[in-house]
């Protein structure tokens, strides 16, 4: 039997080891790789063979989102599937939009993880119960006119994130293999595009947007 290899990520140490114990009862699946974070889980996934990755929409460092972006890009033969404490249409878009297969609601994961797993690894979409309606649903309300926001780049949200989990500039350029002056720039380029004057700001967009927690 071809067993399936999977990427766990979460930065709750609890709630990684829920996922491992379940997904490794299950006949075929190993838990070959773990993360504590959307960087972490973008590195292990390059490192090695993972046949589905399973991995927090909300995490330091890089989000989920981001993550699952960065893995889908650059391991396309790797599943994505989100897990998330949100029951919102806004997430559910944006984790279509990056690549992931599938979103599955923490709140469910008893009941909804596995049959998620076996629908991704067939190549089916997996939405919870109710996700449809509550898509369609933030997808019509009327658009709040924050257009600004739309004009970030993926590298400037990323340079936001760790902006607001207070990192240097320093900091920030290592992590992201970029020069300090690089980083800089974009954060001069960030704040003329929000019309914003500082970190508390940024720290303020950052949790509006769902790239760090309160």
């Amino acid at each position: 039997m071809t067993r399936t290899r999977i990427l766990v990520a979460d930065d709750h140490p609890i709630v990684l080891a829920g996922l491992r114990r379940l997904l490794d009862a299950q006949e075929g699946f190993d838990v070959v790789a773990e993360a504590a974070d959307g960087l972490e889980a973008v590195e292990r996934a390059l490192a090695q063979e993972i046949d589905l990755a399973i991995v927090d929409v909300s995490m330091p460092r890089k989000t989920g989102l981001q993550a699952a972006r960065d893995i889908t890009r650059r391991r396309p033969g790797t599943r994505v599937l989100m897990l998330s404490m949100h029951a919102d249409g806004q997430y559910v878009y944006e984790a279509l939009a990056v690549g992931a297969s599938g979103y599955v609601l923490k709140t469910a994961i008893d009941r909804d993880l596995i049959a998620a797993c076996h629908a991704t690894l067939r190549g089916e979409p997996f939405l919870y119960p109710d996700a449809e309606r509550t898509l369609i649903r933030e997808r019509l309300r009327p658009d709040d006119g924050d257009e600004d926001e739309q004009e970030l780049s993926a590298r400037e949200l990323e340079v936001v994130k760790l902006i607001a989990e207070a990192y240097s500039n320093d900091e920030i350029a290592e992590l992201l293999v970029i020069s300090k002056k690089t980083v800089e720039r974009h954060r001069a380029n960030i704040l003329e595009k929000l019309g914003m004057r500082d970190r508390v700001e940024l720290t303020r967009f950052a949790i509006r947007r769902g790239l760090v927690e309160p």
